[in-house]
């Protein structure tokens, strides 16, 4: 049957080179690895879903590091394109919990962010959308959910943009213990024909893609587990800096750190400090196009009656009295100087004697993602969405012969790195501590 003659509502599916092997794979263990934009969550999902249909009864999951991250990716996608007439029972994607079949099978929607779902749970089958966002801990912990025993070959298997070369999966994949499974450009029906040739989406979509720099388009463009040359923070880890969100102890000091912008991004920054003087940013803003007092707004909501011991900010003298009257707290200059706060961040990012490093970053922190920073067609950025996704291209600069100055870094998507700098040195105690009253710990309630 062609697709002119199938009937009115039926979809169509041509896989094609690496989405034949996803859907012919039985291995235990896989990940779809490739660039941006090759069609990798689609086939992944239509492996589940002929899953779900070939064999009645069986358990599958869609599962991410956070759930929320799914409702307006890999579930617009099952259900716009893969299985459009599934029965939703009137339920809004967000609080989605899963997919009923007839013939008794069921795809499970959940978050590592809260397993409950997947702690004493069993499954045939698991799709991991990004893997590269989980901990080695959370891939290993989903294989021993693999018990149910309804579909005879039991996987774990995930889709994945390269990322850094030290990265918990690539080492996985490198040692054979997780089958790797190439994607390329051409394997999506959407930007190559079937005889090669780019579609007119195809030819706008890799424009968008060559136009990144650095490792994001070694990555996202060339599908290569790359690091950037010459970074500045060559002691940061993924795997060891960026961890799984707590509640932040009530005791635990805390302060604010702000870099005004309006064209570029406006940074605010919350940061916690242990007992020990580790900081942690547990929440971020990272928005274009706003004012200060629509920064207010949010900051003063966000913030309720957290006990803030300072707010550090950048020395724009109008943007801080703006906020000083808007939020009703007095703020501090940060220390702006680059050398003293770069040499401080890479201090804390060296493990101490312990094992551990002294900053972390929350997973998730990110509020919400400016929609002014991503392509409404495509869902990419060609510019970072929050503090995380510039550490990789915060690079020094260079001089006329090509050697690397390591004095003064590339002064560019660099608005969070501003914040790391001002947050490092005011944790090493090169700051004024704001007096801790309810006028300056907490921002103003409006009436």
């Amino acid at each position: 049957m062609t697709a002119a003659q199938l009937p009115p509502g039926a979809r169509v599916y041509f896989p094609r080179g690496s989405a034949l092997d996803v859907l012919r794979c039985k291995a235990d263990e896989w990940m779809l690895d490739g660039p941006a934009g090759t069609g990798k969550s689609r086939v992944c999902l239509e492996k589940l879903n002929a899953l779900a249909e070939k064999y009645p009864g069986c358990r599958l999951a869609i599962v991410r590091k956070f759930r929320a991250a799914i409702t307006e990716t890999a579930l617009v996608t099952f259900e716009q394109h893969v299985k459009p007439r599934c029965d939703t029972a009137n339920q809004q994607r967000r609080v989605r919990q899963s997919y009923q079949y007839p013939n008794g099978s069921e795809i499970v929607v959940a978050g590592i962010d809260n397993p409950v779902k997947l702690m004493s749970a069993e499954f045939d089958a698991i799709y991991v959308q990004e893997a590269t966002e989980l901990s080695l801990n959370d891939w290993e912990f989903l294989s021993t959910r693999l018990r149910n025993g309804v579909v005879p070959y039991q996987q774990l298997f995930g889709d994945c943009n390269p990322g850094p070369p030290s990265h918990w999966l690539k080492k996985r994949m490198d040692a054979g213990l997780t089958l790797r499974i190439l994607s390329r450009h051409e394997d999506n029906p959407r930007l190559f024909t079937s005889r090669g040739e780019l579609t007119p989406f195809g030819t706008s979509y890799l424009a968008r893609l060559d136009k990144l720099t650095g490792p994001r388009r070694d990555r996202l463009r060339n599908g290569k587990w790359a690091a950037a040359e010459g970074m500045v923070y060559d002691a940061w880890r993924d795997d060891l800096h960026l961890i799984d969100p707590f509640t932040v102890p009530p005791e635990w000091r805390r302060f604010v750190v702000i870099d005004f912008g309006f064209t570029n991004p406006f940074v605010c920054q919350w940061w916690a400090l242990d007992g020990d003087g580790r900081m942690y940013r547990y929440r971020e803003l990272y928005r274009t196009r706003r004012t200060v007092r629509d920064h207010a707004a949010q900051i003063r909501a966000l913030t309720g009656s957290e006990h803030i011991e300072a707010w550090v900010c950048d020395h724009d003298a109008e943007d801080r009295a703006t906020l000083e009257q808007e939020l009703g707290i007095r703020t501090i200059a940060a220390d702006k100087a680059v050398s003293r706060g770069i040499q401080g961040v890479n201090d804390r990012l060296v493990p101490a004697d312990d094992g551990r490093p002294r900053l972390f970053l929350f997973k998730g922190a990110l509020v919400e993602r400016d929609p002014l920073l991503v392509d409404e067609e495509t869902g990419l950025s060609d510019r970072p969405t929050c503090t995380e996704e510039e550490i990789d291209g915060y690079v020094w600069a260079k001089g006329a012969n090509g050697e690397t100055l390591k004095e003064h870094p590339v002064k560019e998507n660099d608005h969070g790195q501003d914040g790391l700098r001002y947050a490092a040195r005011y944790a090493d105690g090169f700051g004024k501590v704001a007096p801790i009253t309810r006028t300056t710990t907490r921002p103003r309630s409006v009436a």
